[in-house]
């Protein structure tokens, strides 16, 4: 029975993608410990399970309904005729089901947390969810996935400060969005290469569809440019500083590298360059900033 219990929870969790939880939630918790920095970055365990909630029930939400809504292409296309829905492993209306129970969690945590992310909550799960569609009529679907990610720090920093942000700190939350968006943009393009042919022959849209993939690449690249430039602005405008260079400077390293494999290396390197760099990317961000914010930019506690 328990080992029945573990491969439903498998199953369900490789359907949803749980393991690409870590590209958004250390941005939405590092976004929490800098909102949160008067108390070292801690908001307290209800806001922080809260937010827990909110980001696994909106990435899961956004993930099912991905899964639905392109199952007929995932059939198709032999690098995802192996998921689930296609198989028949999973139900349609199981997978419906979770969306919409993952959609409700999202919109509960919300209410919990404060007023202003309650009342946000559903223009929320329209935009993540939004994205899915868009590869069906705009070349620019990156950007509204893009958007999507950006969500995640954006709704942690307001459930910890709800209405009482300030401008310094709106202005924070738009580098750290622009910075998400950007950094998604650039290696969603790097993904999307594994799909060219495909995606062309069904007529869906992407950057590397329009663009070609050399072009596609170098607009990947410069949107990394943009993003590794906004990151250190956003650090300046914390007042970070020794830690949070070291992590930039490890961050440039890793999208360096994410781009010479995507140049250099076959198709089969892709998952490296995606999965294990970007997580990276995103744990060293998480890593540095809680060091600059509970140690206060040195490497003792005041």
């Amino acid at each position: 029975m328990s080992f029945n219990f573990f491969s439903m929870v498998r199953k369900w969790g490789e359907f949803v993608r749980f393991s690409h939880t870590v590209f958004a939630l250390p941005f939405a918790l590092a976004a929490m410990a800098v909102a949160a920095r008067e108390n070292r970055g801690w908001p307290g365990w209800q806001t922080f399970g809260l937010i827990f909630a909110a980001m696994v029930c909106g990435r899961t939400c956004a993930m099912a309904f991905n899964r639905i809504v392109d199952r007929k292409f995932d059939a198709l296309n032999p690098r995802t005729a192996g998921r689930h829905l296609p198989r028949g492993e999973i139900r349609l209306a199981s997978a419906i089901t979770l969306c919409i129970l993952a959609g409700a969690g999202l919109v509960a945590a919300s209410y919990f947390l404060n007023p202003l992310c309650f009342y946000l909550s559903p223009v929320a799960l329209v935009a993540i969810c939004f994205y899915s569609i868009t590869k069906r009529f705009t070349h620019y679907t990156h950007f509204f996935l893009g958007l999507a990610l950006a969500l995640a720090p954006v709704g942690a920093w307001l459930a910890v400060k709800g209405t009482s942000v300030t401008w310094l700190e709106m202005l924070q939350m738009g580098v750290l969005a622009a910075v998400v968006v950007l950094w998604l943009v650039g290696f969603d393009i790097i993904y999307a290469l594994q799909d060219y042919e495909f995606d062309r022959a069904q007529g869906l849209h992407s950057l590397v569809v329009a663009w070609g993939p050399k072009n596609a690449l170098q607009g990947a690249f410069l949107a990394h440019v943009l993003m590794c430039g906004l990151l250190l602005a956003f650090g300046l405008l914390c007042g970070f500083r020794i830690a949070y260079l070291v992590g930039w400077l490890l961050i440039v390293g890793c999208l360096m590298l994410e781009h010479w494999i995507a140049r250099r290396r076959s198709l089969n390197w892709m998952n490296v360059a995606f999965f294990r760099l970007n997580a990276v990317v995103s744990s060293v961000f998480l890593a540095v900033t809680l060091a600059e914010v509970v140690f206060h930019g040195g490497f003792r506690l005041r």
